[in-house]
């Protein structure tokens, strides 16, 4: 009778311990589905998709300034949520903005690279990538209130070549930028115009062994397939350095080793006094490879290399932008 009574008390807590779990669960999940948006747009005959967060509770009236995050070749939208770990969803919800994941045809975008050196549906059809990004920007500030003059891209591969693409054609929709393990394509640079200044941080790791940190090709995993030639790191960031009309001498040089197991280091090089208050920021992360600084990879390190622990890059991308505004 005993042993009975016992197994039926057990049975009880365990049905209400389930019980209370599985409202957890349903409740974390309505939460999730009331910010998290599966959207779509048609752009040059094409249903282009897209992710979108937005803060719980968020007054409509107000505007709310855009962070645009570009999955890097061959990945999605969702899977640059999970490469940041939902970083920029935290940030999002803690300081007020609304961010767009979008995704590229066929999982790659058109960067500036040639149909000659890449063979994805993105070149080889010229997709109109800039096109897509620009009727999104519209579209977001029309239905979401999205503040016009605090309009932000980031992303990362072959996202941080289309978020220097970006940069340098919608030049007069975009505030800042801020590319992560790329740099601008040789064939991209040859007509590079922007009609305005725009801010610049740009994240590079030494090491990265796809993307090259001195220029030249991109290469495959293990360095069997070559994917295109871009500028160095340096003078990717020279290039904005220019055009921006910041001192060509750094107003500071800053050395940081916060973690000293990850293998990495980072300098950090400020070039300030651009036009309409523009900047230009340089995350050197020395020892660093493939990867978004204290981000995840499906890939293991021995094919990307180091992951730096130095820096929250989800971090130091939104603090970066939220101190700029269009003028």
């Amino acid at each position: 009778m005993m042993k009975s009574k016992r197994l039926i008390l057990v049975s009880l807590i365990l049905a209400v311990t389930l019980s209370v779990i599985g409202l957890a669960v349903n409740a974390l999940n309505n939460d999730r589905d009331s910010q998290d948006t599966e959207a779509s747009i048609m752009v040059d005959g094409l249903k282009r998709t897209y992710l979108m967060h937005t803060p719980p509770d968020r007054d409509q009236s107000k505007p709310l300034p855009l962070v645009i995050v570009l999955h890097g070749g061959g990945g999605s939208g969702a899977g640059m949520v999970e490469s940041t770990q939902g970083g920029f969803n935290v940030l999002a919800d803690e300081e007020g903005f609304v961010v767009a994941y979008p995704d590229a045809v066929e999982n790659h975008w058109n960067d500036g690279r040639s149909k000659e050196e890449v063979d994805y549906r993105a070149h080889r059809e010229n997709i109109d990538d800039v096109g897509f990004i620009s009727a999104l920007i519209d579209q977001l500030v029309k239905e979401e209130n999205v503040a016009p003059q605090r309009v932000y891209v980031t992303g990362m591969s072959n996202g941080a070549m289309m978020t220097y693409r970006l940069a340098g054609e919608l030049s007069e929709k975009i505030t800042a930028a801020a590319p992560v393990d790329g740099n601008i394509p040789e064939n991209l640079a040859a007509n590079y115009t922007p009609g305005k200044p725009v801010s610049m941080l740009v994240i590079n790791n030494t090491a990265d062994p796809l993307m090259p940190w001195q220029g030249g090709d991109i290469t495959g995993p293990f360095g069997n397939k070559k994917l295109g030639k871009v500028l160095s790191a340096r003078e990717s960031i020279e290039l904005w350095v220019k055009h921006n009309q910041c001192s060509i001498i750094p107003a500071e040089t800053t050395k940081l080793d916060n973690d000293s197991n990850d293998g990495t280091q980072v300098r950090r090089i400020t070039y300030t006094g651009g036009l309409e208050g523009t900047e230009v920021i340089l995350y050197a992360i020395e020892g660093g490879g493939h990867t978004w600084p204290a981000g995840s990879s499906k890939l293991p390190e021995r094919v990307i290399g180091k992951t730096s622990q130095e820096i929250n890059a989800n971090e130091v991308i939104w603090n970066f932008f939220k101190n700029h505004l269009r003028q």
